[in-house]
């Protein structure tokens, strides 16, 4: 039987991940693009519930649900409609407290419904393969990864942060147990955990 997860999984979308206030995120085109080039049959479904896209309860908020169907193999997902700062939106404004003071989390719009419904599509393909890697905290595919080092630009990116965060890249090869004068020998999914670490950014679940 022809695997389609792993067709899917080994796919190299690491140049495709965007970065918004800590989290990962695919963009939803590209993932369905790429699907659907390789598997025509591929469909989607967002599900509702009395005839609207989403469950809504006043304590917690809002979910939405989809489902994906590769090969005549159905996987569903979910995702709470989020905030910025990955905080579950209501019907009404409401206000928490962290040590900074009140913060206020804003009524979720059909916009930001529309845009969780999206994004739970892109987390849905994850189930089939597609990018899994973004939620498992990884960086590129295991096989992209194990067969490709950083190139030139990269490595000179990398030395510029290094720079703006007074840090000897020397130290940051080091702790991969790579010596710098081969930086080739430094993987994709190394040089952006280094990267991020720089940054002071950790990748979760988007």
């Amino acid at each position: 039987m022809d695997n389609y997860f792993i067709e899917l999984n080994n796919i190299d979308c690491s140049d495709k991940v965007e970065q918004r206030n800590g989290l990962s995120y695919l963009s939803w085109p590209w993932a369905w693009s790429e699907t659907k080039k390789r598997f025509e049959d591929a469909q989607y479904e967002v599900e509702k519930f009395n005839g609207l896209p989403y469950v809504f309860d006043p304590l917690t908020g809002y979910m939405v649900y989809t489902k994906v169907t590769i090969n005549n193999i159905t996987h569903e997902m979910w995702l709470p409609v989020m905030d910025a700062a990955n905080k579950a939106m209501k019907a009404e404004p409401y206000e928490y407290t962290t040590k900074f003071g009140k913060k206020t989390v804003e009524a979720a719009t059909m916009f930001d419904i529309n845009k969780t419904i999206m994004r739970c599509l892109v987390k849905n393909l994850a189930m089939h393969g597609l990018g899994l890697f973004i939620y498992a905290g990884e960086d590129v595919p295991e096989s992209v990864a194990q067969a490709r080092g950083i190139d030139k630009t990269m490595f000179r990116k990398l030395e510029a942060r290094c720079k703006e965060k007074n840090t000897d890249i020397r130290k940051v090869f080091e702790s991969f147990g790579l010596d710098v004068s081969k930086p080739s020998d430094m993987t994709q999914a190394q040089y952006t955990e280094a990267m991020l670490k720089l940054s002071g950014m950790e990748i979760q679940d988007a």
